[in-house]
């Protein structure tokens, strides 16, 4: 956080399949899985280019999330499929060691592009949605503080969450 390539709109991706967005994709899976995170945009390495990857079986900083499918997002587009927001806690490897709680979608469908170029549309909800959300969020500049209502339910994740120890965000 500070860092101003964070706050600005990321450029949409061109070309797919080309080496440069596999070393790229490479680049921020390595740096996802080494943080434990749930997902990680572009920017958030550097990268103004708009691609998200999210996914993981169990993660320890969102142990009671269900698992979300692996995936590569370029260019995504987001529709709200009802009213209904939800609350929930989250934190960010953009805003190191704080937790807060943020309103999102529950319901929502996002369609975007995989790496080589083909069609992603796929409708989903609860912690799914609120990572493609939040990773989303990323390629228009917005870190989930932003997002935040209430921020007496801001704070340092190991005050928060004591039983997570080991889980910096």
């Amino acid at each position: 956080m500070g860092d101003a390539r964070l706050l600005q709109r990321a450029e949409e991706v061109v070309r797919f399949g080309t080496p440069e967005l596999r070393a790229l994709i490479a680049d921020m899976e390595d740096t996802m899985h080494a943080l434990d995170g749930a997902g990680l945009a572009a920017p958030q390495i550097g990268v103004g280019l708009r691609v998200v990857i999210f996914g993981f079986d169990f993660n320890p900083r969102y142990p009671e999330a269900g698992s979300v499918p692996y995936t590569v997002l370029i260019n995504p587009v987001l529709t709200p499929l009802a009213e209904e927001i939800e609350e929930g806690w989250e934190g960010c490897l953009s805003v190191p060691g704080l937790r807060g709680v943020v309103p999102r979608w529950r319901h929502l469908r996002y369609e975007g592009f995989d790496p080589e170029g083909r069609r992603i549309d796929r409708t989903v909800e609860g912690f799914h949605a609120r990572v493609v959300q939040h990773e989303t969020d990323h390629l228009d500049g917005i870190l989930y503080p932003m997002r935040m209502r209430d921020m007496s339910r801001f704070g340092f994740t190991d005050l928060l969450f004591p039983d997570q120890a080991g889980a910096s965000e």
